[in-house]
């Protein structure tokens, strides 16, 4: 197996990736840099961000009402030294972003403008109108472009970490142009892989953002944290699932039912459509559940209502929404209702991280939505999502560079990469009887019936079995493709098997909780448990299957109360 060396790698690409990989070329031009990705970096996930990125920029808003705001929105499952830190970090991404290149909307003024979003109780999402990802990532991306110390592979596919003693060594990946298995040694490795909501039928997620990375730490020994906790968004376009950014109810749109009723004053009085997405979303869900929601060919749905804001503005503050919905929902939203409902949106879990970013295992890092740094507890706010890969994001980076300054390079166990490349080529050689796309669907289907917005004990065990039974019967697919160049054959059997792995860590963190907190919405436990809940699930790999342990919250100033909205 051919061997490629460097002092840091960063797997992935998107904000969390690029952001990583700028920050630790800054710390040393003497370090060798690489950036890991299965596909071109600017087509990675974070392109799609559209509303928003938070950051305290208003001399009448301050770092405790952010910090506050993301506190409460997480039903108090953040660990608030983590948001503390984050809110004080944010503002200077922004302006580092701006002078790299991304052209954030102003205000009359020449300032950046800021857009209200739901559970903030001020106006502090920086917008590129409704393309923030895409403008932040071709700025970054421009940025460490700039950097001879770092070099891109674009279409590489990792596989597995790899450890030794506590400390990771390196990793494998496949090249996609010749299907050749490589092994990678490093220093210290950045996983910034994104989420894993491609194991839902109904999401937002691109088809190639699906957890790898999270599935690669937890086969390597690292916890993965609250994977129970994952964000519904409000508003999925019918029938694609593409995100219709919550920009357009902070620029003013209603969420209307049959009746043509704003019926979230039913449910949040006072933020009414900018309340956090699990209350808007159980809103939605519970419309829909008590038969108020329009019917289509697809189902019942919600109708998002911008008419009212006029076509100057629509086409000024969401050009990309308007284009959106004319092309895969078949409607103007200048003269027509949007049809939507809640989709999976996000990885409130992921890879147990410190607020420098460190795993459990020496060496490894982890920033971006792949990540459990425990920001956003049971519920993220809208645009700390971004943001938060651009302050972590730095931190791993920075954290990473370090390391890797002052360790020394580690040898790569043959065992291991001999294993490694059994594992791939047996998985490569199946010609079973199951396909591929009939397991990923039906997986993607159990999800959506059993783990969604509204959850029950009996449900969720008769998940967790349907899931197992889909894992056995992994062992019998067929790849039918037994070429080497661009087997996407094959790389759809990987992503598979890493996709049922985390399913089924969804499933088991959830199943013990006990209480309804944020995201994670029991109807057979409706009521919040501080008592015996107020703590992160942890979940590690056995053979057998997740092994869950838990640890305490870190409450530095609010307590947790009552949330209203």
């Amino acid at each position: 197996m051919e061997k490629l060396t460097h002092d840091v790698i960063v797997v992935g690409a998107g904000l969390a990736g690029l952001r990583a990989a700028v920050a630790a070329a800054e710390v040393s031009s003497k370090l060798d840099i690489a950036v890991l990705t299965k596909h071109h970096p600017l087509r990675s996930h974070s392109v799609c961000a559209q509303g928003g990125t938070a950051a305290v920029t208003n001399p009448k808003d301050s770092f405790d009402l952010h910090a506050f705001d993301t506190v409460k929105g997480a039903d108090y499952l953040a660990d608030q030294d983590v948001v503390e830190f984050f809110v004080k970090k944010a503002p200077s991404e922004i302006v580092l972003t701006e002078h790299w290149g991304c052209p954030w909307s102003r205000t009359p003024e020449g300032k950046i403008d800021q857009r209200a979003f739901g559970g903030h109780t001020f106006p502090r999402a920086c917008f590129a109108a409704d393309m923030t990802g895409f403008h932040e990532m071709h700025a970054i991306y421009g940025k460490a472009k700039s950097y001879s110390n770092i070099k891109f592979y674009d279409e590489w596919f990792a596989t597995s970490l790899i450890t030794d003693q506590g400390a990771v060594v390196g990793l494998t990946a496949i090249e996609m142009k010749t299907g050749i298995l490589h092994a990678f040694q490093a220093k210290s490795i950045v996983m910034a892989t994104g989420g894993h909501e491609r194991i839902y039928e109904f999401t937002t997620f691109s088809h190639t953002t699906t957890g790898d990375g999270m599935a690669m730490a937890y086969r390597a020994g690292v916890p993965l944290e609250d994977m129970e906790f994952v964000q519904f968004h409000p508003t999925g376009l019918i029938p694609s699932g593409v995100l219709i950014t919550e920009g357009a109810r902070g620029e003013g749109g209603y969420l209307v039912n049959a009746n043509g009723e704003r019926f979230m004053k039913r449910y949040a009085a006072e933020k009414m459509e900018l309340a956090p997405r699990d209350v808007v979303s159980r809103a939605e869900q519970t419309e829909i559940l008590e038969g108020r929601g329009l019917q289509g060919p697809y189902g019942p749905y919600i109708a998002l209502d911008l008419r009212h804001l006029g076509e100057e503005k629509i086409n000024e503050r969401l050009p990309l929404i308007r284009d959106v919905a004319l092309k895969l929902g078949g409607v103007d939203p200048v003269k027509e209702v949007i049809p939507i409902r809640p989709a999976a949106h996000y990885s409130m879990g992921g890879i147990k991280a410190n607020i420098r970013a460190e795993t459990p295992v020496l060496g490894l890092y982890a920033s971006g939505e792949c990540s459990c740094l425990s920001l956003h507890g049971a519920n993220r706010l809208g645009t700390n999502s971004t943001a938060e890969c651009l302050v972590f994001g730095a931190v791993s980076g920075e954290e990473a560079a370090k390391h890797a300054l002052a360790a020394g390079l580690r040898e790569l166990s043959q065992e291991k990469l001999l294993a490694e490349e059994a594992r791939v080529s047996a998985i490569a050689a199946r010609n079973g009887d199951e396909r591929i796309s009939v397991l990923r669907d039906k997986m993607r289907r159990i999800m959506n019936e059993k783990v969604w917005i509204y959850r029950r004990g009996d449900q969720l065990e008769a998940g967790l079995k349907e899931i197992r039974d889909l894992k056995k019967k992994f062992v019998d697919i067929s790849v039918e493709d037994k070429g080497k160049q661009f087997n996407t054959g094959l790389l759809n059997a990987l992503q598979l098997d890493f996709m049922l792995e985390l399913a089924e860590v969804t499933i088991v963190s959830a199943l013990p909780r006990n209480e309804s907190r944020g995201a994670h919405s029991r109807v057979d436990y409706p009521k919040r448990d501080d008592q015996n809940w107020l703590k992160h699930t942890l979940a590690y790999y056995t053979k057998d299957g997740p092994r869950l342990e838990y640890a305490p919250v870190t409450i530095t100033k609010w307590p947790p109360m009552a949330r209203t909205y």
